[in-house]
């Protein structure tokens, strides 16, 4: 029997690195498209490529992605391209009969007061975080679409597209730009840059009383191809036809303080550490419950400061 082919969208990207680094140690064959080959936003082209690449199973992890700041400033943009190339590529692979497909979200889906830790069933029981409501809303159409293809062509068409939502996730590949980057880069670019020009302290925004869970990138990757090689009968006994999303976190949450404080000695930053309160926290907390995931069998491996020392040896690298 041929190898099945795979086709990883975004494989340029923190987690679709992450997806190939692991999927090239399995019997599959791996397809990967450049931007410059296949513009995600661009219908006529993803369809044209679904119809002549015969792919198996699609791994959707291309989305535009950043942090407080990005989110803050270009929301048209954030909600735009998510929900185009979401659209794009679920409705070119059910054209072209693919039967299995995996999106993978955020948990910035859930409401900025979700109860903690927060389950699936939270989903659009509240408002979200307003300076990333455009990017979440975008997420959350993204599973919808998911679930929408399921209950209409399941019976007639076989399809079976899951969505599996990550905490904060962390690891190689991630981007460090000084002003469009998720936190944990964003931390070790400015401690490291305060090192090596000796300066007395580093200055981060909000109180420091935030806490946050992380999800080391390869952890993510592996729950990923687990959910999506579940058997059918495991993976509707475990979800609902409205709420088949699952959560993926590492279970363990930590403050902003005591991630710098992490940070800070890991990089071997000597200076002081100040918070700014004028600036935003972002969601208080965001702890995601993963018992779904672990009652489906899987358990994050990586903690959080090893995971960490390698990103930082990843940064130095880059």
């Amino acid at each position: 029997m041929a190898n099945l082919r795979v086709f990883i969208a975004g494989h340029k990207g923190m987690v679709g690195s992450a997806l190939v680094r692991l999927l090239k140690k399995r019997n599959v064959e791996l397809i990967i498209k450049d931007r410059a080959e296949l513009d995600l936003l661009n219908q006529a082209a993803v369809q044209v490529f679904f119809k002549t690449e015969k792919i198996d199973q699609v791994y959707l992890a291309a989305a535009k992605v950043g942090g407080i700041y990005a989110n803050n400033n270009f929301p048209a943009d954030f909600i735009y391209e998510n929900l185009m190339i979401q659209a794009n590529i679920i409705n070119s692979a059910f054209l072209s009969r693919v039967k299995k497909l995996l999106f993978l979200g955020s948990s910035c889906i859930y409401p900025k007061n979700a109860n903690q830790p927060m389950k699936e069933e939270e989903l659009l029981t509240g408002k979200l975080e307003p300076t990333n409501e455009p990017y979440a809303i975008a997420k959350i159409s993204g599973i919808k679409l998911c679930e929408s293809y399921n209950r209409q062509y399941y019976e007639s068409h076989g399809v079976d597209y899951r969505s599996i939502m990550p905490t904060n996730l962390y690891g190689p590949g991630d981007n460090y730009h000084h002003e469009n980057s998720h936190v944990v880069p964003a931390l070790i670019r400015r401690f490291h840059e305060a090192k090596v020009k000796s300066l007395p302290n580093v200055t981060i925004w909000g109180t420091g009383t935030s806490k946050r869970e992380f999800l080391y990138v390869d952890d993510m990757a592996s729950a990923s191809v687990h959910v999506m090689n579940l058997d059918k009968i495991t993976y509707n006994e475990h979800t609902s036809e409205m709420c088949s999303h699952i959560n993926a976190g590492s279970g363990k949450e930590v403050t902003i303080k005591e991630l710098a404080e992490t940070i800070k000695k890991i990089v071997e930053y000597k200076g002081q550490i100040n918070f700014d309160p004028t600036k935003p926290d972002g969601s208080p907390r965001k702890l995601i419950d993963s018992k779904r995931l672990n009652g489906l069998g899987f358990q994050a491996k990586i903690n959080l400061e090893n995971g960490l020392l390698k990103v930082y040896q990843d940064f130095i690298k880059t």
